[in-house]
């Protein structure tokens, strides 16, 4: 069963965000989504999607290299990852963020990957 990785849902409350980055606001917001590599140690925590460029979103990247980064990444780019046999990049159905990014990426930097 395959999952869209990006709803409409996730995409409005991207944007918005995106738009309050936009415009200058400083703005700490939760993860929208959180997408995954099932056959591979890559997490993304997504917060917002660029409204000039949808295509590109921001937020809490880990790669499995033992360190997590804060920045932007193509969607495009996420949806072509192939983890070691070949599985596509999921989105996790069960994750509700509990905290701002920022925590998020305070934990990852101690931890030296993102929890979850």
């Amino acid at each position: 069963m395959t999952h869209e990785l990006i709803t409409t849902a996730h995409r409005e409350a991207m944007l918005a965000n995106g738009r309050c980055s936009a415009a200058g606001a400083d703005i700490d917001p939760h993860p929208v989504v959180k997408l995954f590599t099932p056959d591979a140690g890559a997490t993304w925590l997504l917060t917002e999607l660029d409204p000039d460029d949808p295509d590109i979103a921001f937020g809490l990247c880990d790669l499995g290299l033992g360190y997590a980064e804060l920045g932007s990444v193509r969607l495009s780019e996420i949806e072509s990852v192939r983890g070691k046999l070949g599985l596509p990049v999921e989105r996790d159905l069960y994750f509700e963020a509990d905290k701002p990014l920022s925590a998020y990426a305070d934990e990852a930097t101690k931890r030296g990957a993102i929890s979850a």
